[in-house]
């Protein structure tokens, strides 16, 4: 993502009024819900530092150019998946960040550009010794290709958010 359409993106608005509803479980009406969680056999810490370097999304499938390294608060990705010119996604902020000794998580919501609108939880949880990861979000289409598309664009969520979870189940 270039440092223009990243300053460009930095004072945009969500595509979406409940800014922060992913956290809680919530779903705005009128949006479909993904959750989907797993146990991990992997360290907490180990599963907290891949879920913040973007590992959840690269290990998956997704391309993320981002403007930080790792999930921060305000920063900015293009996140897509695809091959060359047929690569389908777009831009999205880090709306929050939760890292505390036994949770860590962050969200995002998409920005204007993105052909769906929603947020997306991403949280990895240690309780008694376990280890688990939950992706909690809201989405419906944005763009009239979204729409369109809008049965082949469920199946495809359904399949990314699958590996999502499978990205963390296990080390690399």
């Amino acid at each position: 993502m270039s440092e223009s359409t990243a300053a460009a993106l930095a004072s945009t608005s969500p595509t979406y009024d409940d800014i922060g509803a992913s956290l809680v479980g919530s779903v705005p009406t009128g949006f479909h819900r993904v959750r989907r969680s797993a146990l991990l056999d992997i360290p907490f810490d180990d599963a907290r530092g891949c879920l913040f370097a973007w590992q959840v999304q690269l290990r998956s499938g997704v391309r993320v150019r981002a403007t930080a390294p790792t999930a921060m608060l305000g920063s900015i990705a293009e996140v897509s998946v695809g091959v060359g010119p047929f690569r389908l996604g777009g831009p999205v902020r880090v709306i929050a960040v939760v890292d505390e000794p036994d949770v860590a998580c962050f969200a995002y919501g998409t920005l204007p550009g993105h052909p769906e609108s929603g947020e997306e939880c991403f949280r990895v949880t240690a309780t008694d010794g376990r280890v688990q990861f939950t992706i909690d979000g809201f989405s419906r289409p944005r763009s009239s290709l979204a729409r369109l598309g809008a049965p082949a664009a469920t199946i495809v969520q359904r399949l990314i958010t699958d590996r999502y979870v499978r990205s963390l189940k296990s080390p690399a």
